[in-house]
């Protein structure tokens, strides 16, 4: 079953940040689409076009066409078969709409010759058959930006272990450090295989490379602390609302003993967590075998 979400509600609600969550869950986000172009996005969900599999756009005032259309056209989409359409309506009270446009200064989509409170009294008349049509209404008086994007998750009941996903990469100080890693460890204390001449050539990828480095108790020690860290953190970092980890394990050229830590770190996650796990080494396609 593919899934359609439809973001409205008031003008300064946070249907902008509720957006950005649904992208970060992986849904194709669409900003401010005008209402007749409904049916083409339903359209394109119908063929076979994985990007097109989860869907959230969001329409609102910006849209003149949007309270006449609005309606009849949700209606022709809960009868499209394969869809789930769910819309989600975003509102606050007046008084807090009115302090976030004070905050942010800007201009209200019915600001015309009336005052800030008077647009958000008439939207919120315009409004009241499609918050009645609704499927889910979030209010964000009281909500932070990281407790909207919590509200939708629970909302949807979005399973964010699957979602979350985590990127384990070697790499060698000699060459570039990653400037996207959230975490980063230097693995060049361990026992050097490029020192060893059989094993110089190869890559921690290698099995008697990848041998060599784990034999040690040292490098077993520190392996066991730090698998217990990274499995201790993974859930506090989902709950925090991340939708991706870097992890960057470095040794000195990236090929021996930073491949076999994120191996062995990798192999390791896929098999106690649901998360996704991809594994990329940065520096394995050089000619130059050095670690």
């Amino acid at each position: 079953m593919k899934n359609l979400i439809i973001l409205t509600g008031m003008s300064g609600a946070g249907k902008s940040i509720a957006l950005e969550s649904l992208e970060d869950m992986g849904y194709f986000a669409i900003d401010n689409l005008p209402v007749p172009l409904l049916p083409k996005i339903v359209e394109m969900m119908q063929s076979t076009n994985e990007d097109m599999h989860d869907v959230a756009l969001s329409i609102d005032l910006r849209d003149r066409m949007f309270f006449s259309q609005f309606i009849p056209a949700i209606n022709d989409l809960i009868s499209v078969k394969g869809i789930r359409t769910q819309i989600v309506f975003l509102d606050a009270t007046d008084n807090k709409l009115i302090s976030r446009y004070k905050e942010t200064r800007r201009s209200h989509p019915l600001n015309d010759n009336v005052s800030l409170s008077e647009a958000i009294k008439n939207e919120r008349s315009l409004l009241e058959d499609v918050k009645k049509a609704s499927t889910i209404i979030i209010d964000t008086t009281e909500t932070s930006a990281k407790e909207l994007k919590e509200k939708i998750y629970d909302y949807l009941k979005y399973d964010r272990d699957e979602k979350f996903t985590i990127n384990v990469m070697s790499f060698g100080f000699k060459h570039e450090i990653p400037q996207d890693a959230d975490i980063m460890y230097d693995v060049r204390f361990l026992p050097n295989p490029y020192y060893i001449e059989s094993l110089r050539p190869k890559t921690g990828l290698d099995q008697d490379v990848y041998d060599y480095v784990m034999k040690f108790k040292d490098t077993e020690i520190f392996y066991e602390k730090l698998i217990d860290i990274i499995n201790f953190s993974l859930p506090l970092y989902v709950k925090e609302g991340k939708s991706q980890l870097n992890i960057a394990i470095g040794c000195t050229g990236g090929q021996h003993r930073s491949v076999a830590i994120a191996e062995r770190i990798s192999n390791d996650l896929k098999t106690k967590h649901m998360y996704k796990i991809n594994t990329i080494h940065k520096e394995t396609h050089r000619h130059r075998h050095e670690s």
